[in-house]
């Protein structure tokens, strides 16, 4: 019988083994893990890219907010700068390899020669150059200048390639017409039809001419960049490479003929199937010691008038330097896996430094890929079929998964390598999960297992549930009609900020969440999910019950009336500090509750159920009831409520049991329907006398306003702000019947008083 069983095991080794091998491994090569994968990259980029030592030869000069106020300050330089100062600049960087401009000067300049120009500064102009020849001079006499120029796959400015410009290109071997095409094109394999050019003096007088082409992934983040870019049939260098090409190096590159890299001289580049190669960040623009124009112009001209300067041209000898704009609106921002706003320039200056240093990242190959894969999932189910201890499964398991992610991170630093962490991860997961079901199905304890696999993450009311129908145990869900909430806390950003320490942080964190976690499962809901300070739940499910909107209304209620004790409990510990105080004061807010929370309260069909993918799910909520819950939590802002909306679904289920204050008909973003909002104020055995009296007269108020009734509207909102002088609502619907007494709306712009909410 020992024998017969161990013998089974066997089989179910084999079969489990090829079945979750064969599951996941499809998954991996059809991109199922796509978004995830990218998403471990980013995490690998982060993690290590404060040991990535940046190369010294790019040094980048960037034109911040502090050089745009000295210059209109000392020189009397609106923005845009005349082109004179980078002119200026150019002289100043005389010895670097190259100077980069990571600009378009599609325009010509608004100012004259002279205009602006200190006296001291005007010896290296001809009498009467205007100031974009003076641009176009220095470039000219410095020799290896970059300016940008941008492609798009829809007409631009430019159609086709200038006849008469001259520009280092590359000079393509080894590739055949489609490959190179495919190389060349714009994101999503487009062509790229349209061009945007510099100015013709500050083009022609250019050494070269890179593209700013930038092709994010499905996501919207830059993790890849091309070499170069096809237009009008010409491999144009990207911003990254030109710098090399106007500095002395040959246009030849050749593909090597298994399509994987590009040789160019001595650089050895890896490139993906579309020819783009996957960037290793170094961190943000500040890992490069960056210099400010101001120091700059002023090290000039304090050269000129023979004193001493903080800077010289020799710092920049042999440098490859990048120019960009870095004030706060002025400049290109993108996605990366460092941050979700990112400098544009800074993509341009990694591929350099990746070129430079010889140091892309390469994705791995598909077949090692299948044979790790392989070799974890047999591994994990051996593990789990023939060990007799839980423990030592459960140990086993967690190693295996510590070392596809240390692996997988490992593989990432030393050798330049991206392999696909989250399809190992998938694959231990699921080969655990499969064993682990297997045993259980076949001793007959398939209840002990699922509450012993699934109590760390489930609530006991949804184990039981799985318990009665493991059928559920799926991807999938139901419709049912219930109630969510949203919560987010009041400028959290600026209060983590100025705490500053992580471990308060968190501290804090637990202590709001904790308090008002408790209050949401008092009241049957079920806490989906927390995103940072932000709560998610929901009211009905997994057990429906008919009042749940009730419920949900009652939570918020209380969770509102709990603020005063969080807030004082929270600085009674000093885990709200007097930096923090100071901070939100500055930010205009000065209110009893610093952590001051909005909720958004919304009723109707919902899908509820498990959630994710078959190897990792979560029993969540999901449909359009959901996200106007989102919507109404941020609506607070716009009104300047005390802290709740609820919306008319919710107000028609809760009967009289609250007190409200009806507000205007809104649409919210991305729903067009108009619907009807309620601020929550109270519940109604709990309110006090005055709140009532104050709601009656605003509801006259508000039906005297919807009426466009404006001048007795505005006496019943006076009425209603001498009994609550702090009622900023009251405030905000008063100046607005001022405004609208003033200039009296008409019918298209009043729109039947339906407010049109343009933030989320």
């Amino acid at each position: 019988m020992h024998k017969h069983k161990r013998a089974n095991k066997k089989i179910a080794a084999l079969v489990i083994s090829a079945a979750v091998f064969a599951f996941t491994g499809l998954l991996h090569l059809a991109g199922a893990f796509g978004y995830l994968e990218n998403r471990s990259y980013d995490l690998r980029v982060r993690f290590f890219a404060p040991f990535l030592r940046p190369s010294h030869d790019i040094v980048v000069v960037l034109i911040d907010q502090g050089s745009i106020d000295w210059a209109q300050r000392e020189r009397g330089w609106g923005w845009p700068w005349p082109r004179t100062a980078y002119a200026q600049m150019l002289e100043f960087l005389g010895y670097a390899a190259s100077v980069t401009f990571d600009i378009i000067f599609s325009e010509p300049s608004m100012h004259h020669a002279g205009e602006v120009e200190c006296p001291e500064c005007l010896s290296m102009f001809a009498h009467g150059m205007d100031d974009d020849a003076a641009f176009a001079h220095a470039a000219e006499k410095h020799g290896r200048v970059v300016q940008g120029v941008f492609f798009s796959s829809r007409p631009g400015a430019a159609e086709s390639w200038p006849a008469d410009l001259y520009t280092p290109l590359f000079e393509p071997y080894g590739f055949d017409s489609g490959v190179l095409e495919r190389f060349g094109r714009g994101g999503g394999g487009t062509a790229l039809i349209g061009a945007q050019f510099p100015i013709a003096p500050l083009r022609d007088s250019a050494a070269g001419l890179g593209s700013l082409t930038g092709i994010p992934d499905p996501d919207g983040i830059i993790r890849r960049m091309r070499l170069f870019t096809l237009f009008d049939g010409r491999a144009v260098p990207g911003l990254a490479s030109m710098p090399l090409l106007v500095s002395g190096y040959d246009g030849g590159i050749t593909l090597n003929p298994n399509g994987r890299t590009i040789k160019w001289g001595g650089f050895s580049i890896p490139v993906g199937r579309d020819g783009s190669s996957l960037l290793r960040f170094r961190g943000d623009l500040d890992r490069y010691f960056p210099f400010f124009a101001k120091d700059i112009l002023e090290s000039r001209e304090l050269y000129l008038r023979g004193e001493e300067p903080p800077l010289s041209s020799r710092d920049f000898y042999g440098a490859h330097v990048f120019v960009g704009v870095f004030a706060p609106g002025l400049f290109d921002i993108f996605a990366t896996p460092i941050s979700p706003v990112y400098m544009g320039m800074g993509v341009h200056v990694t591929m350099l430094d990746n070129i430079l240093r010889g140091d892309f990242a390469r994705e791995s190959r598909r077949l090692p890929n299948l044979l790790v894969l392989l070799a974890l999932v047999v591994l994990t189910v051996l593990l789990c079929l023939f060990s007799k201890r839980v423990l030592l499964t459960a140990v086993g398991t967690m190693l295996a998964l510590a070392l596809a992610i240390t692996g997988s991170f490992a593989a990432y630093y030393l050798l330049c390598l991206w392999v696909p962490m989250i399809t190992f991860l998938a694959g231990i997961t699921a080969a655990f999960v499969s064993t682990t079901l297997f045993n259980y199905a076949t001793e007959g304890s398939q209840k002990r297992f699922i509450k012993t696999a699934f109590s760390q993450y489930l609530s006991p009311k949804v184990i039981e549930r799985i318990i009665a129908d493991p059928s559920q145990l799926r991807l999938g869900g139901e419709k049912s009609e219930m109630t969510a909430m949203f919560t987010d806390v009041r400028a959290f950003s600026t209060i983590s900020e100025a705490l500053g320490d992580p471990r308060k942080l968190v501290e804090l964190l637990n202590h709001y969440l904790t308090r008002m976690s408790d209050i949401v499962l008092e009241n049957q809901g079920t806490i989906d999910k927390y995103e940072g300070d932000a709560i998610i739940a929901f009211f009905g499910a997994p057990a429906h019950f008919a009042n749940h909107a009730a419920l949900a209304c009652r939570s918020a209620v209380q969770m509102k009336k709990a603020e005063f004790h969080v807030n004082r409990e929270a600085l009674d510990r000093g885990l709200l500090t007097m930096e923090v105080l100071e901070a939100l004061a500055k930010k205009g807010i000065r209110h009893t509750a610093p952590l001051f929370t909005r909720i958004g309260v919304n009723s109707g069909e919902m899908v509820v159920g498990n959630m994710g993918t078959p190897n990792k799910m979560n029993y969540t909520i999901m449909g359009n009831a959901v996200n106007l819950a989102a919507r109404l939590e941020g609506a607070n802002k716009a009104y300047d409520t005390g802290g709740i909306l609820i919306s008319e679904y919710t107000r028609a289920q809760i009967g009289d049991d609250f007190v409200l204050r009806p507000l205007s008909r809104v649409r919210v973003v991305g729903i067009n329907t108009p619907l009807r909002l309620y601020e929550l104020m109270d519940i109604r055995e709990d309110a006090d006398p005055l709140l009532m009296e104050t709601m009656e007269i605003w509801e006259r108020g508000l039906a005297l306003y919807e009426s466009r009734d404006f001048k007795a509207a505005a006496g019943m909102f006076q009425k209603t702000l001498e009994l609550n002088g702090g009622d900023l609502v009251a405030q905000k619907y008063h100046a607005r019947c001022q405004a609208h007494i003033a200039s009296p709306p008409g019918d298209e712009a009043w729109d039947d008083g339906v407010d049109n909410l343009t933030e989320k």
